[in-house]
């Protein structure tokens, strides 16, 4: 039987599939046969994996080309019984750790939350006889009867069906529920059109059903997301990339530098112990320490900026991904639509009429010509309204703040329709009682309902259904009197045509007055002789929020595209509604079957509409973008969208109707569940990068200041001006009390208006790494010559090395202020408009002042009290060194305005 695993079993026989699997239509499996089965395929749940242990995840954060080196440095000087240098440099490294491991504590939980959608009961048949059972003892072969309620327990072939309709839109992304036959289809039928099969974890919404299971656990279509979840492989972050590609630079040159110093202070005669001592300077000096931690802290402050709006963010450095995000991939149903069937478009008496409003909640108005119309004015458009309400098996509520459907979404946008007129469900039911009913059943493809209306007035029968069965049933029409009128077929025909090529679902309603008395309804009594009262046509909208959301990302330079599972006629229409580019050219998942890897890039970079498209063809999309060099981010709620999630740059998850599979799998989710919230969170991202570079632009003048300063002593063969413990205090302290004031800095204007950064531009342009440079030699100049200046005038080596480091603290304090922006001026941005800033700079002054006079300070970190004379040549350089970077800022600027000016003249 294993060999069977996979077959197209929607392409084979109803008999043949009970052949195959070994079981009997009438009885089901014997009792035996099961409890075998059950032994030999193991439960129907889904296989969990085994995430990383705490430990491992905390030894991970030491797994980082610099963290290796400070470890080495901080043993060997431990070795070398140095323990207040080595305490500092290894109580560094731990700090880094546990910061790291606390914002990663949370494993991903997408197999857990799998598994548990497939935790249910099931009904079987067994041994001749019906068993409520558990969902996880269900075996293939199993004959399963479902009704309306039930959860799918596994995957199945029907091959019986009684007008049952399944809830598929969390594993296709179809929008409404599906019309199940057990009738054999084509063997390349897609997934989302296999009409005689139903899926594990699908809902059983209406109607009823018997199926033999073909496949459980693993092997169901479900399964087979969890392991597309489990293989994908997560993308690191264009910050991570980076910062591993700088890493692995930097720990290079460190070592290199490190040798050559210790190579040539031997050559000069130096002790080896000196020189070790001097090479650990030199590597403690040149690696920011502080740069994990104050990019974790960084990145957490965004996190907590993007909850405020709405967005929660599950890692970190999804933060600064949204800010480089350069194509949205978005799902339609309940994404960029509403997930609610909604009627825009009503044809009674003659007229069209125009339906306002989205959703389930009952606000909106019908218009017609633009206009409003009191629909208690136009008896047909009554009339065909009413149809929908009482021919109807759905209710409309309020829960909690919000309106809901309980039933089928297509009857609940009838109601919602009726109500927006004014009529009262429970008003017109009590009036109109029904007395009896014919159920929709998909080969008669219509429901009816027999009503009263007291003891004087006859019966009548409601009628919805496809606009072709119900014309056959009608003999003339209203007119927009409300007036029997002459039955015109191709207006309507004509008003169907229009509406479907809208993407709208489209309903015809008639009714027939019966005689009083009658008790019961059946087909003849609806064969013929109806009045037409109208059509419906109804689509599950694009949310309003949505489509100013998708303008402003057009203008972030951010495209975005819609892939769904839905029909390509529906998926167009709404991308034409929301304002995607090209909206009438739609690739269907059938299509991309037949597109190689390679052509695939091509046609989904310049494609912005994907429709019936499977989870498998999801996930190749997302490659076939990020392969051309996209930062990709995925939006979506079903379980179809989960693997795509995780190998999106960044996933996207909704809250309120996204699956736990998919939050789990997604970095962010939407508390509110709007696409608006993404473009809310792709300007925080954008802010936050701009941070982060801040702080790197900010802090890397200073390790290239303090390696050169240890570099110029070596080559001149004197004592060193700072010492491995000093550089540390420099390090950690300004990085926490003023590089991380940089993570409040708000948003420079503008910042939407910016293309999205390129992934493959690294961090520090050539602009930047040059100010970095001028920066490390001002540093050099100032504290090199102010140490050797101090020794000239007869301190002590403590004293001079006191103000060398005093020198690298208040020119970072003075710099900080330039880092504000990278291109303006901190004057232009508002001097205070980050208070958190001024609290570090006063902090730090205080830390320093107890560096320089607290005595067990002194203790320590070898530092000496000084004098006013050392605060104020200190103060000099400071002042000197901002100067020059105002001057630098203020030329580039000039010069990019005046570059503008002649584009601008050009183009004219």
């Amino acid at each position: 039987m294993e060999t069977l695993i996979g077959k197209h079993w929607h392409h084979l026989p109803a008999d043949e599939v009970l052949d195959l699997l070994e079981s009997d239509q009438e009885k089901g499996l014997d009792l035996l046969e099961a409890d075998n089965r059950q032994k030999h395929f193991g439960p129907n749940a889904i296989t969990g994996k085994k995430g990383q242990g705490p430990l491992l995840r905390f030894l991970l954060q030491f797994h980082q080309p610099l963290i290796y080196i400070l470890v080495v440095a901080g043993t060997v000087t431990a070795f070398l019984q140095e323990w207040v240098d080595a305490s500092v440099i290894l109580g560094v490294v731990l700090v880094n750790a546990f910061i790291g491991f606390i914002q990663e504590a949370k494993a991903v939980k997408a197999i857990e939350a799998l598994a548990g959608t497939m935790t249910t009961e099931a009904t079987v048949l067994r041994a001749g006889e019906k068993q409520r059972i558990s969902s996880a003892e269900v075996v293939p072969g199993d004959i399963v009867l479902l009704q309306s309620g039930d959860k799918v327990p596994a995957d199945m072939r029907l091959f019986q069906t009684r007008d049952i309709q399944i809830d598929e839109s969390a594993l296709t992304g179809e929008s409404v529920p599906v019309d199940k036959k057990p009738d054999v289809l084509d063997h390349d039928t897609g997934l989302a059109d296999r009409l005689n099969m139903a899926y594990a974890s699908t809902l059983v919404t209406y109607g009823q059903g018997v199926g033999i299971v073909v496949a459980i656990g693993d092997k169901t279509e479900v399964g087979r997301i969890s392991e597309l979840i489990s293989s994908t492989e997560a993308l690191e972050t264009p910050l991570t990339r980076k910062i591993a590609r700088f890493s692995h630079i930097l720990l290079w040159t460190i070592l290199a530098l490190a040798a050559v110093t210790f190579v040539v202070g031997l050559i000069r005669g130096q002790s080896a112990f000196d020189m070790f001592m001097a090479a650990v300077a030199l590597a403690v000096g040149a690696i920011p320490e502080g740069l994990p931690a104050a990019m974790t802290i960084t990145l957490a402050i965004g996190v907590a900026r993007m909850a405020r709006r709405r967005a929660i963010i599950r890692k970190l450095t999804a933060v600064e991904t949204l800010g480089s995000t350069t194509v949205i991939c978005s799902d339609k149903t309940g994404t960029l639509t509403e997930n609610q069937m909604t009627v825009q478009e009503i044809l009674a008496g003659g007229e069209r009429f125009e339906v306002t409003g989205a959703g389930y909640a009952p606000s909106g108005r019908i218009l017609k010509k633009g206009g409003t119309v009191d629909a208690h004015n136009s008896p047909a458009l009554m009339e065909c309204l009413k149809a929908g309400l009482l021919c109807n098996d759905s209710l409309l509520l309020e829960k909690e703040g919000r309106w809901v459907v309980q039933g089928d979404p297509t009857e609940g946008a009838l109601l919602v329709s009726a109500v927006k007129t004014g009529l009262d469900m429970a008003t017109a039911r009590k009036e109109f009682p029904r007395i009896d009913a014919i159920p929709f059943e998909s080969q008669h493809q219509y429901m009816a309902t027999l009503h009263v209306g007291g003891t004087d007035t006859p019966g009548v029968v409601y009628v919805k259904g496809s606009v072709e069965t119900i014309l056959e049933k009608c003999v003339s029409s209203l007119d927009s009197a409300g007036q029997p009128a002459e039955l015109d077929v191709e207006q309507i025909h004509r008003a169907v045509e229009e509406m479907a090529a809208n993407g709208l679902r489209v309903l015809a309603f008639a009714k027939k007055e019966i005689k009083q008395g009658t008790t019961g309804l059946s087909h003849p009594d609806v064969a013929s002789d109806m009045t037409f009262l109208g059509l419906q046509g109804m689509i599950d909208p694009p949310r309003q929020e949505a489509v100013l959301a998708v303008q402003r990302c057009h203008t972030a330079g951010i495209r975005v595209k819609m892939i769904t599972g839905d029909h390509a006629l529906t998926a167009s229409s709404i991308a034409q509604q929301v304002g995607l580019h090209n909206p009438s050219n739609v690739v269907t998942g059938k299509a991309l079957m037949e597109i190689s890897d390679r052509e695939l890039i091509d046609v989904a970079d310049r494609t912005s509409v994907f429709a019936r498209v499977t989870p498998e063809q999801k996930l190749r999309l997302v490659e076939a973008l990020q392969a051309k060099g996209n930062v990709v981010a995925m939006t979506g709620d079903g379980v179809n969208d989960a693997p795509a999630l995780k190998r999106a740059d960044i996933g996207v998850a909704m809250g309120i109707t996204g699956t736990d599979v998919a939050k789990e799998a997604a970095d962010m989710v939407l508390t509110d569940d709007n696409f608006a919230s993404i473009e809310a969170a792709v300007e925080e991202g954008r802010g936050i990068f701009d941070n982060l570079t801040k702080f790197i632009v900010w802090t890397l003048p200073t390790n290239l200041g303090e390696g050169l300063v240890i570099l110029a002593a070596i080559f001149a063969g004197v004592m060193l001006p700072i010492l491995p413990v000093q550089i540390l205090w420099i390090n950690m302290t300004t990085a926490v009390l003023l590089g991380l004031m940089l993570a409040f800095e708000p948003k420079e204007p503008g910042i939407m208006m910016r293309p999205p950064r390129d992934p493959r531009m690294p961090i520090l342009t050539g602009v930047l790494g040059w100010r970095l440079f001028i920066v490390g030699l001002l540093l050099l100049g100032g504290a090199f010559g102010l140490f050797e200046w101090e020794l000239m005038m007869g301190a002590t080596v403590a004293e001079a090395r006191t103000v060398a480091v005093n020198v690298f603290v208040l020119v970072e304090l003075f710099y900080l202020f330039n880092c504000r922006s990278l291109t303006q001026s901190m004057f232009r941005l508002g001097f205070f408009a980050n208070p958190l800033l001024f609290g570090g700079v006063t902090i730090m002054l205080v830390l320093q002042m107890m560096f320089t006079y607290l005595p067990a300070m002194n203790l320590m970190f070898h530092s000496a009290p000084i004098g006013f004379g050392s605060w104020g040549r200190i103060l000099a350089v400071s002042v000197i060194t901002s100067f020059v970077v105002g001057v630098e800022k203020w030329l580039r600027r000039r010069n990019m305005e005046r570059h503008s000016v002649q584009l601008e003249n050009l183009n004219r």
